[in-house]
């Protein structure tokens, strides 16, 4: 589920028959839950509005979801692999590694 460029997923608890959902593309805590499809839908739109109108009346930024900055920690090693290989190559450590990834292809969630 999206949402102004949120995005949220969703279980299904068997026991108490209602679907409960989590914001994951943001740190702060968002979660919703319903009945119904329709339901779910609903409280996940009014819990992201709910969200950001809190943000404004505290005067804080809500979290924007992936800023493009990820913290990577590597041993030591691969640090200078990683460094000397972008040299080699005459490119930035962060230009180096967004090539790679970028060669890489995302694991479907089966």
């Amino acid at each position: 589920m999206t949402y102004k460029g949120y995005e949220g997923v969703v279980k299904f608890d068997e026991e108490a028959r209602i679907f409960h959902g989590e914001v994951i593309s943001t740190r702060d805590v968002i979660t919703f839950q319903g009945s119904t499809v329709d339901e779910l839908e609903q409280a996940f739109r009014d819990s992201i509005d709910d969200y950001l109108a809190f943000c404004v009346q505290r005067g804080e930024e809500p979290e924007k979801p992936f800023s493009g900055n990820v913290l990577l920690r590597v041993s030591p090693e691969i640090h200078k692999e990683i460094t000397l290989a972008a040299r080699r190559e005459g490119k930035s450590v962060n230009a180096y590694i967004v090539e790679k990834l970028r060669t890489k292809k995302p694991r479907s969630a089966a």
